[in-house]
């Protein structure tokens, strides 16, 4: 790879919107140099609601890390979520095409091509195709089959959905911003670039990500992803709770969350008092920091049962031998993790993303978990061929195009 090329990751939150800008010369790790953010305006649940606003949120976030940066980018890896988001497994089987049996790329691609022969809705649209295994002839929990000698091709498939409709709205707002889309990519997948180590995929582990609108999962056995999901929820309704709660303005609900709130009653002490602004500017008044944990708890109790519920729907839950590893903002309150631990009863720990230099103050946190695993996404894209060095934007262009005509 001659030279440096720059990488751009574009976290589109329903709170916020993260673009990140690294550098890379295609042996050692990406290095950070740039970061911006913007307030999400336009998005609920990880669906854009309002094109105009999440382009200016796009376009306020690219240029802050632009000028941290202090260059200009023309195209991004971007994150897709909410709760339109589906997930099946699949299965495909093809023979060897070679005289000799000799297994290929070109054998491994048809036979992923077979596995992608499901029915879907017309308005569902196919975001990731993974594999998890090959199998030659009776061989099975093979990684990587090229090479090997044999008559008949089975590969098991993790495939990720999308709302047609909603892939083609974060297009539309990347574009309008002035930028192409190198690849959309499951935010839970990207993140788990940043915060899981092989070890952990292996034994088992799930990547939680508690985001404003939705809470985002994938689990990971035996080196693979083998389930994805979503749950409508965030850290907005705990916000909402709290605003209703204690009388108070969504912003300032937003705040108080932020710098005093906890996941769990037990941890607070019930003599620390905190002031409360009034909605509309009335006199604020004075709360146990125990009354907010309490308006709290039970949302947060009910965000993680739920997830575990959609976990158990699985095979795999039962095998997460290292546990679960959170990520996004709603990690960062006191008590998440020892909640989550007493809700799922496995080992729980907070993520901080791993794998690329440079800003590591600003890196560190698990807000940016998803932008850095981008990131590191991308870097793997090209340096297995799959996306161009030069990088101009041409992949999901034209798969977008395909889908959607002269819409585009």
């Amino acid at each position: 790879m001659a030279g440096e090329i720059r990488i751009v990751g574009l976290d589109i939150g329903t709170t916020k919107v993260a673009a990140i800008i690294a550098e890379w010369d295609g042996s050692e790790k990406p290095k950070l140099i740039g970061i911006g953010t913007s307030p999400s305006e336009g998005l609920k649940r990880g669906v854009v609601i309002n094109l105009e606003k999440t382009v200016e949120s796009i376009a306020s976030a690219v240029e802050d890390a632009e000028m941290v940066a202090g260059v200009k980018v023309d195209s991004v890896f971007a994150g897709i979520a909410g709760d339109h988001i589906r997930s099946i497994n699949s299965r495909g089987v093809i023979a060897v095409s070679r005289s000799d049996r000799e297994i290929t790329s070109m054998d491994v691609d048809k036979v992923i091509e077979a596995a992608k022969t499901v029915a879907l809705p017309m308005d569902r649209e196919i975001i990731h195709v993974l594999p998890q295994e090959f199998t030659v002839d009776d061989q099975s929990g093979i990684k990587d089959p090229v090479g090997m000698v044999g008559v008949r091709l089975e590969t098991e498939v993790h495939i990720v959905t999308g709302a047609v409709t909603a892939a083609q709205n974060i297009y539309r707002g990347v574009k309008k911003a002035g930028l192409e889309i190198e690849d959309l990519v499951l935010q839970p997948l990207a993140s788990s670039y940043a915060l899981l180590s092989p070890d952990e995929k292996e034994l088992g582990v799930a990547v939680l990500d508690l985001g404003g609108g939705t809470t985002d999962f994938a689990i990971f056995f035996d080196g693979s992803i083998r389930h994805t999901g979503v749950v409508g929820m965030g850290g907005k309704n705990v916000t909402n709770d709290l605003a209703i709660g204690l009388r108070t303005p969504v912003d300032q609900a937003e705040e108080i969350k932020k710098v005093y709130g906890s996941a769990m009653t037990s941890l607070v002490d019930s003599d620390e008092m905190i002031e409360v602004p009034a909605v509309g500017g009335g006199e604020p008044k004075r709360i146990s920091r125990n009354v907010l944990a309490a308006i709290i708890e039970p949302r947060m109790e009910e965000i993680f049962s739920l997830t575990r519920q959609e976990m158990k729907k699985s095979n795999y839950y039962d095998l997460l031998a290292t546990g679960i590893v959170l990520t996004g903002g709603g990690s960062l309150m006191e008590g998440v993790v020892q909640l989550a631990e007493k809700i799922f009863d496995m080992p729980v720990r907070a993520g901080k993303p791993q794998g690329v230099d440079g800003l590591e103050e600003n890196a560190s946190s698990p807000i940016y978990a998803t932008g850095i695993g981008l990131i590191l996404y991308g870097a793997e894209q090209i340096r297995e061929g799959k996306v161009s060095s030069h990088m101009k934007g041409k992949g999901w262009f034209h798969k977008m195009k395909n889908i959607f005509g002269q819409y585009l």
